[in-house]
């Protein structure tokens, strides 16, 4: 089967039976958190100033900055989706590498620097609390638990990677006036909000393919050493 089709399949597959894992929801802002978490340190990285984070209960939200430089501020557009691909595949990396540990250590650095200099808004600083207490009890009580609970949070946050690029695209083609960054690059550059929705989309699609490659080929590789150790006990 295409490896495409097969990505596309497995993520819809995912997306519907996380629904069923108890506070899912609630796991879901992590790609949120993300997502504005790339803008702010783009836009530190380009001398501007981050004024606010908000992080809302819908996994929705928003970042408020100032750039010295108009056209700084096209990275800084771009920075959030590409950012929260990225860091999806950056998770089943590590997972395929056995540093899952180092995963759930980066997502509680990442939230505790934004609750501490950035995020407003009592939903984001109650969330963002609330993360970094149970990822901590996870890496020091709960190592048994420790790969279950990154895999969720990996999932979760792959599947709202691509739904919410996917969304944007789909925003772009509709409704390009409402398409979120698609709508401010479009603004600051000539090409259209439907262009940037479509790449957003595709971007997201290739990194998601790229993370389940990750995913699949640990799991075979585990599979394969276990083949030979029971040929070597026969």
């Amino acid at each position: 089967m295409n490896k495409w089709l097969k990505t596309i399949l497995f993520l819809l597959g995912s997306a519907f039976l996380t629904r069923f894992i108890p506070f899912s929801s609630l796991f879901r802002n992590l790609d949120t958190m993300i997502h504005e978490f790339g803008h702010a340190l783009v836009t530190l990285l380009l001398s501007g100033k981050v004024l606010r984070i908000e992080l809302y209960a819908d996994h929705s939200g928003v970042t408020y900055s100032s750039m010295l430089t108009p056209g700084r501020s096209i990275l800084v557009s771009l920075a959030g989706y590409l950012c929260a691909s990225l860091f999806a595949w950056l998770l089943f990396v590590l997972y395929r590498k056995g540093r899952h540990m180092w995963g759930l250590g980066i997502m509680t650095a990442v939230a505790a620097v934004s609750l501490l200099l950035y995020v407003r808004g009592e939903f984001g600083m109650l969330w963002l609390t609330g993360f970094i207490a149970l990822n901590a009890v996870i890496m020091i009580f709960g190592a048994k638990f420790a790969k279950f609970y990154y895999l969720l949070l990996a999932f979760l946050t792959l599947e709202e990677s691509v739904v919410s690029a996917m969304y944007v695209g789909w925003m772009s083609w509709t409704h390009p006036s409402a398409a979120g960054d698609a709508t401010n690059l479009a603004s600051q550059t000539f090409m259209p909000a439907l262009f940037w929705g479509t790449l957003f989309a595709l971007f997201a699609l290739w990194c998601a393919k790229g993370a389940l490659t990750s995913f699949f080929g640990k799991n075979a590789a585990s599979g394969a050493r276990s083949r030979r150790v029971r040929q070597r006990s026969a």
